[in-house]
């Protein structure tokens, strides 16, 4: 399959959020774009691992909520609670009135973008890959057009550009956007969660009904998450056909001063993890475990390290060169717009990445379609309005996110030594454990929990 010379939008970047644009456009009747992708085979990593309420609806517009939901496992009731035992909960049930989706939906999201490619594909849209963008430069015959170089020398014009090429963005860079911290610089590293390890393991000894539950330890926070079945049936048919045994996510902060975390970190060192900052009950440790047995991971699946922190771009849409002055005239230069990471990223706490990427990809192929349309009968200083609205919205709602994480992060990473105030020799984390405990036994606040984190107050 050959790159064409020319189409109307390029969307760079074909995980998740490159696919669902790509399937919010055909979903608005329109086909003259172009999918690339650096990389030769998608589908790399599982790093991100819930779906929550307000995704799922989004997803249900462009008809791809059902394919999603059959793939994961629902949870109406996560816990967060210490070594020994249960803190509190948030009640996703009570969503019932608001929302055909109820629950948050555990799916890694590798399965996520197969089934989204698979129905790109369906379609009859096929990924170009791989294809590395290296540079963008205006049209020489028309300024409204964009030259979009790639590396192995092929060169490919659109009009429109859609960035969704990750944390890393060659498109928002090229662009010269600029990309921040909106609030509080460098909190994440502050915090004894600024590195953390994610892994998808199974356990020699592990119960079937280890429920979502997050953990927090004297100073880390660590999650275990049961996968869906459906995960390990995509393992096996792709590169693992000796997997056995359910699978389970795990992550947990490292303090900092026990070193960088390594590249690919072992099953000694997430063991190691386990046994400090998890439940008891998931302790190799028999003198500990309530269980009176060892539970020992038994195989390494996939594992990744990383550093928590946010920022934002200054703006998803733009023309490419464009000054941003406001003088009289026709605005020139193609137009760039910047969906999921390439717009903005923060920590994982909630599990809110690549829900608020999914969404902005799919409000985007309407607002698109839109701005194309209006184009065959409006000045385009009169267009753009359509676009600069997305993005203001978009922008709000990554604001919204990002504080919203910020404040996860900094509840999960008290740290053992911090006082409440120097005439109350308590810490902060044993005062945050008993406000979560008490929390927890308001149904109100359990509610409210499941409301902040279902995303359908901020779309």
């Amino acid at each position: 399959m050959s790159l064409p010379d020319s189409t109307t939008v390029l969307i760079v970047g074909a995980g998740p959020t490159g696919l669902a644009a790509a399937l919010s456009l055909l979903h608005h009747g329109f086909r003259d774009f172009v999918i690339v992708d650096a990389v030769q085979h998608g589908e790399n990593t599982s790093r991100a691992l819930v779906v929550h309420p307000a995704t799922l609806e989004t997803l249900d517009t462009i008809g791809c909520g059902d394919d999603i939901v059959s793939q994961g496992i629902k949870t109406q009731k996560p816990q967060v609670g210490t070594r020994s035992g249960v803190l509190a909960c948030a009640d996703l049930a009570f969503l019932k009135r608001y929302t055909r989706h109820p629950y948050a939906l555990i799916i890694p999201q590798n399965l996520t973008e197969h089934v989204l490619g698979t129905k790109l594909a369906s379609l009859g849209v096929s990924v170009h890959r791989p294809l590395r963008v290296v540079g963008m430069k205006r049209n020489m015959e028309n300024a409204q057009l964009t030259d979009v170089a790639f590396e192995d020398g092929s060169v490919i014009t659109a009009k429109y550009v859609v960035g969704a090429d990750g944390a890393r963005s060659v498109v928002r860079t090229t662009a010269g956007i600029g990309f921040t911290d909106p609030m509080r610089p460098n909190a994440e590293s502050l915090s004894n969660l600024a590195q953390m390890v994610l892994a998808d393991v199974t356990f020699d000894a592990a119960e079937e009904d280890i429920p979502f539950t997050g953990t927090l330890s004297s100073n880390s926070f660590f999650l275990c998450a049961p996968m869906p079945s459906t995960f390990n049936e995509y393992l096996i048919a792709n590169g693992h056909p000796s997997l056995t045994g359910k699978l389970y996510r795990i992550g947990s902060g490292v303090p900092l001063e026990d070193g960088e975390i390594p590249h690919s970190p072992s099953k000694e060192y997430l063991q190691n993890l386990v046994d400090r900052f998890g439940p008891y009950s998931l302790s190799s440790d028999p003198s500990v475990n309530p269980k009176s047995k060892p539970i020992c991971i038994k195989d390494v699946i996939w594992a990744t390290r990383f550093r928590n922190h946010a920022a934002i771009a200054d703006t998803s849409f733009t023309r490419l060169g464009s000054s941003g002055s406001s003088e009289p005239g026709e605005p020139e230069g193609g137009i760039i717009l910047l969906v999921g990471d390439a717009a903005h990223i923060h920590s994982p706490a909630g599990g809110q990445g690549m829900n608020l990427g999914l969404r902005d990809a799919i409000f985007l192929g309407e607002a698109l379609t839109k701005h194309i349309h209006a184009t065959e009968a409006k000045p385009l200083s009169e267009a753009d309005v359509i676009l600069r609205d997305f993005a203001a919205v978009r922008h709000a709602r990554a604001l919204e996110v990002i504080g919203l994480t910020k404040g996860l992060l900094s509840i999960m990473g008290s740290k053992p030594g911090e006082w409440v105030c120097w005439w109350l020799p308590i810490s902060a984390a044993t005062v945050r454990n008993w406000v979560l405990w008490i929390a927890g036994m308001l149904p109100f606040m359990q509610r409210k929990m499941g409301w902040e984190l279902s995303g359908l107050g901020r779309k």
